[in-house]
């Protein structure tokens, strides 16, 4: 047997490996964009397929696509959605503009395995299906490839907000299980007022949850469509009935409600919602990047350090050191989101390149969107799972730097005066000697209402320590 066939495309004909489902074109795109050596993420594979099995039963049903087959088209893209022909996708991300060699590889996989299904071979020169006449009929890369990236996402978008929301679950219950943890604060990683752990951790978990707000809110404008614009909004060679149809049958085979964008120009000519989705996973990377390298900082040390909280000790940290255990997963957490935040400035500044009725920088957006969806939900649930429910308080270190922490002396402030207040805290620094001893030894306060005032749990509750309003 040959180890390849003769397939033809407009530009004439190309030898392709006898057993690849794909075609000329893609074998173009591999010859041509040996970049990489990475193939197309799944998510940009199976809404691809979606669309081609969506349009095969649009256009079946609108009698323009012959019976027989549109059935043999949908049953082989039933076969890439069930991720069964993955091997045969093989186009690099970064290859010719607007992602024609993606849609192509899409277009002939599924042709060459629908003309099997009915019974014919690859280098059957009579395969009755057609790559561009019938698969990709009322189409073009134009609509197709927006309408997949934002489809693509949507179909990940469940394990990434689940992969968050058990983020903040986690913080919440360590929030509550170290409520009873009061500690120095500390801004300008300064000393400061007392907070409590829990507030601490809290703040965190709401801090997510606000990422996640955006993120579900960006979504939402991912749902509007342009498909059925086709080359370049016009909808030239769809059926006046193929836009709303095609959103119709979208949203079933997806699950998700899907609309239209309401003008099918602006659809390919501004990639702005990608954007905007990308931008809220930065958001979400600038969050977790801070609350990363506050876990970092507050178990430092552990002897030298703040050593505040501990975290799992889950791998050994130096190949010189021993004993040395790092906080690897805060650690792994900064690197994805630096990467994230990478991605999306590509991601923007493809977006802002597209010109006239077409952005052709999609191919990089579909793949850093996809990408950061990726390394975020593996990311986050690692961080979860290995680090955030295994966290401990180290409850003697964080009252200990507590008990020595002149700031202490700002719950004073109403009785005693801001410069008095600073005078203390200054001499305290100096001397070693703690808030109270210098406050009783001046002659400001008698020791029980210092004591009264010093009270450190209700210091973080906020009001006024002295007269005028409670404090707890």
């Amino acid at each position: 047997m040959s180890e390849y066939r003769t397939e033809k495309d407009s530009l004439g004909e190309v030898q392709v490996p006898a057993d690849a489902l794909y075609g000329a074109q893609t074998q173009r795109a591999v010859i041509n964009f040996p970049v990489s050596g990475m193939k197309p993420y799944p998510a940009f594979v199976w809404s691809q397929a979606v669309i081609k099995r969506a349009a095969a039963e649009v256009n079946r049903d609108l009698g323009l696509l012959d019976v027989k087959l549109a059935e043999a088209i949908i049953a082989a893209a039933d076969e890439v959605i069930a991720g069964k022909l993955a091997a045969h996708f093989v186009v690099d991300p970064f290859q010719a503009g607007a992602g024609t060699s993606h849609n192509m590889n899409l277009n002939e996989v599924i042709a060459n395995r629908a003309s099997q299904i009915l019974g014919f071979e690859l280098a059957d020169a009579k395969k009755p299906v057609s790559p561009n006449d019938h698969v990709n009929m009322a189409q073009s890369t134009n609509d197709t490839i927006p309408t997949a990236i934002r489809l693509g996402c949507l179909w990940r978008l469940p394990e990434l907000i689940a992969a968050i929301d058990d983020l903040a679950d986690a913080l919440e219950s360590k929030a509550a299980e170290f409520d009873d943890v009061v500690k120095s604060g500390r801004t300008h990683l300064q000393d400061a007022v007392p907070v409590r752990l829990g507030q601490e951790f809290g703040a965190y978990a709401l801090a997510v949850r606000n990422d996640l707000e955006r993120i579900e809110t960006a979504s939402n404008r991912l749902r509007r469509l342009g498909i059925g614009g086709t080359a370049t909004g016009s909808g030239l060679n769809a059926h006046p009935e193929y836009h709303q149809r095609m959103i119709a049958k979208l949203s079933e085979i997806t699950g998700h409600e899907l609309r239209s964008s309401g003008n099918l120009f602006e659809s390919m000519q501004n990639m702005g919602d990608a954007a905007d989705f990308s931008a809220s996973m930065r958001a979400l990377c600038i969050t977790l990047v801070r609350v990363a390298n506050d876990f970092r900082m507050l178990s430092s040390g552990p002897t030298t350090g703040i050593d505040e909280i501990r975290l799992p000790a889950v791998q050994p940290g130096s190949s010189i050191m021993p004993g040395k255990v790092n906080p690897v997963l805060a650690e792994m957490l900064n690197m994805v989101c630096f990467h994230v935040q990478g991605n999306d400035l590509a991601v923007s500044l493809a977006t802002q390149a597209g010109q006239l009725e077409l952005n052709v920088m999609m191919p990089i957006i579909a793949h850093n969107l996809f990408e950061s969806m990726h390394v975020l939900i593996g990311a986050i649930n690692a961080f979860t799972t290995t680090c955030v429910v295994g966290i401990t308080a180290n409850r003697e270190k964080a009252f200990g730097w507590l008990a020595k922490n002149p700031i202490l002396v700002t719950a004073l402030n109403p009785v005693i005066g801001y410069l008095n207040g600073a005078a203390v805290a200054k001499e305290s620094m100096a001397t070693g000697k703690s808030i109270r001893e210098v406050v009783v030894e001046k002659g400001l306060l008698e020791g029980d209402k210092v004591d009264e005032l010093l009270d450190v749990r209700a210091m973080t509750e906020g009001g006024i320590m002295a007269g005028g309003g409670g404090g707890g």
